[in-house]
């Protein structure tokens, strides 16, 4: 088996993508509807620990595009095929994931798509930002 080479900066960068799209998925692109679909206000929102909340997600975030870094790390796998894979990882793994959750937790599709949604282009984004970044 050959050794997979991880490229630190590429999966620091892949991380902060999250935290990219996310400000821009759950405000100007999905917020009100977020909002709506989970119950959240403003004021509940202000009351979040935000440097908990970061400081956590950007940890997991890490140990997310490390592992996807270590799936598309064979060298023979080139930056198309490290988009499409980070794809998958969110149309196939995290999306129907999301989708089971939240009909347990009896919430709408709709919430379901703006989570899952939200997933797969993050993982779309790190599948290319660490296949081109090698």
């Amino acid at each position: 088996m050959e050794e997979v080479m991880v490229n630190w900066f590429a999966v620091i960068a892949a991380s902060l993508v999250g935290f990219v799209i996310g400000f821009l998925w759950y405000g100007p692109l999905f917020g009100k509807a977020w909002m709506a679909e989970t119950g959240m206000t403003d004021e509940k929102a202000k009351e979040g620990n935000m440097p908990k909340i970061f400081g956590t997600t950007f940890v997991l975030q890490v140990f997310m595009a490390y592992c996807l870094a270590m799936f598309i790390g064979d060298p023979s796998i080139d930056l198309a095929m490290a988009t499409f894979y980070g794809f998958l990882t969110g149309l196939g793994w995290i999306l129907p994931t999301m989708i089971i959750n939240n009909l347990y937790e009896q919430r709408s599709i709709k919430l379901s798509l703006i989570q899952g949604g939200y997933w797969v282009v993050v993982f779309t984004l790190m599948g290319l930002i660490i296949g081109a970044w090698r």
